[in-house]
């Protein structure tokens, strides 16, 4: 069943040097264009939502060029709110093997940055919503983006619209001391919180037993604050991945979801090479949403969820460009890569 969905945040202009060159060899960029909640819409739309993506891009061709990406994949960009000065800019040197990826961000003063409450309607926007979904990044680009979050996680919750939250910790983007003391109140609004334990650390001050760092990812690291993010927030579901990361090129990719009641642990995918990492979490997120809606249970939902951005790796660019059957056929064990003729 299609469902309204809305998503809030930031999209960028992504620049990236061709053929995984470093910054310093650089006669050139490619240019994509996306971000956190912006990624996830995009993927709904590919499952069949009626996803909505809501910002404040400079009425200019650079902001019209990223609302033109949006609409390609059938996203609706009706509460896309023109003004401001700026789109914000990322750079990314993509790593391989050894050689870590790097970004640097150029996103001070955006149009986003600088919106307002009363650029938006929210209670128009929730009107007949099934779900919103936000990231921990749009907080942390300024008090003012902090704000827009609150007040459409009150809209939501007097139009009765389960809300998730990836928390989603960016340490060039602001402190774990004014993460947790802006990040905090708002999980009195979220159903659903999708993290890391990086992420349910520095923005809540929960911390799993397992060196994830040294590849421990056993999910029995995980349940004890699991259990105590429930006991203190009140989600109805809590649900994390846990990338084994042997190289920027190769990595181990399951995750671990906890409805209150019952644990469940995904298969593992074994993802080798890498082509693009980017967005790997926000295809999780996009996956966990459809899965919860469509799926009798969990377990299902997991599974589509780890599936769908298991795929997300080896796709060029921020956005997961794949579809409901081609998740599903993963889900049951096709991993060939054969042809399909």
């Amino acid at each position: 069943m299609k469902s309204k969905i809305i998503t809030l945040g930031e999209i960028m202009l992504r620049l990236s040097p061709p053929r995984r060159q470093r910054f310093v060899q650089a006669t050139r960029f490619d240019v994509v264009y996306g971000g956190g909640e912006a990624n996830v819409a995009v993927s709904l739309a590919n499952y069949g939502h009626y996803s909505h993506f809501v910002s404040k891009l400079p009425q200019n061709e650079i902001g019209q060029a990223a609302v033109n990406s949006l609409r390609q994949y059938g996203v609706d960009t009706q509460y896309i709110v023109r003004g401001g000065d700026r789109i914000g800019i990322y750079y990314l040197e993509s790593g391989s093997a050894m050689r870590p990826s790097k970004v640097i961000y150029d996103r001070a003063h955006s149009a986003i940055a600088e919106a307002q409450v009363d650029d938006f309607d929210f209670d128009q926007i929730m009107q007949d919503a099934r779900w919103f979904h936000w990231t921990g990044i749009t907080p942390a680009i300024s008090d003012c983006a902090a704000q827009l979050v609150k007040a459409a996680c009150e809209a939501a919750r007097r139009h009765g619209v389960t809300v998730s939250c990836d928390l989603n910790f960016r340490k060039k983007l602001w402190t774990s001391e004014k993460a947790r003391q802006v990040m905090r109140p708002l999980m009195q609004y979220v159903d659903v919180c999708i993290g890391n334990e990086e992420d349910a650390k520095l923005c809540l001050g929960f911390a799993p037993e397992a060196d994830v760092e040294g590849g421990q990812t056993a999910a029995e690291g995980y349940k004890d604050i699991f259990r105590g993010m429930v006991e203190t927030f009140g989600f109805k579901y809590v649900a994390s991945t846990l990338r084994e990361s042997f190289s920027a090129s190769h990595n181990g990719w399951k995750a671990l979801i906890y409805d209150g009641t019952d644990f469940y642990e995904s298969r593992r995918y074994d993802i080798q090479p890498i082509v693009d990492r980017v967005g790997g979490g926000d295809a999780f997120a996009a996956g966990l949403i459809h899965g919860l809606l469509t799926y009798e249970t969990q377990a299902e939902a997991l599974e589509f969820a780890v599936a769908a951005s298991a795929l997300k790796h080896t796709v060029e660019g921020d956005v997961n460009q794949v579809s409901v059957n081609e998740v599903e056929t993963l889900m049951a064990g096709d991993g060939s890569g054969r042809v399909q003729r």
